[in-house]
């Protein structure tokens, strides 16, 4: 019976388990369902992107390239070094950087950087052949003077 009424004084506290559980729901919404939204969205764009000819890695780890794709069916057939294969448009898992291009960027790093010269850094000089400002030297004969002098002070 006494249960009865500590729980009726204790009404109060229903409207901050109240809020409580609507913070828990807004902090479950922005870490869990709202950033699986948003990889779902790039994936279908991703998706969006597929046409004949692209090389693809699936989800499966196979390398393969585009052969068909079927829209009606979302369904596509990989050409994988000669064997044809048909999947859901969803088995892709990346689609990599056409063949084309790829050698061409590297083919132009390669000719920049064999006309540059090679960047030396001071921190790559020997110690002998870094410069010393001039300015260092002096400021420190003059910390040691005066440290010189405190130590004169102290000992009278």
């Amino acid at each position: 019976m006494n249960t009865l009424f500590l729980a009726a004084a204790g009404g109060g506290n229903n409207m901050l388990i109240l809020l409580l559980f609507v913070g828990l729901m807004v902090l479950m919404y922005f870490t869990m369902i709202r950033p699986q939204k948003k990889q779902q969205q790039k994936r279908v764009q991703m998706m969006d992107t597929l046409k004949k000819g692209d090389q693809v890695i699936l989800v499966d780890g196979l390398h393969a390239k585009i052969d068909s794709i079927n829209n009606k069916d979302k369904t596509i057939v990989v050409d994988a070094d000669g064997i044809y294969l048909t999947f859901s448009r969803m088995a892709v898992r990346q689609i990599l950087p056409s063949a084309t291009a790829a050698p061409k960027e590297a083919s132009d790093a390669t000719n920049t950087t064999s006309t540059d010269k090679p960047v030396v850094k001071d921190a790559d000089k020997p110690a002998d052949t870094a410069e010393t400002k001039p300015e260092d030297k002096p400021a420190e004969t003059k910390a040691d003077d005066t440290a010189e002098k405190k130590d004169d002070s102290d000992k009278e």
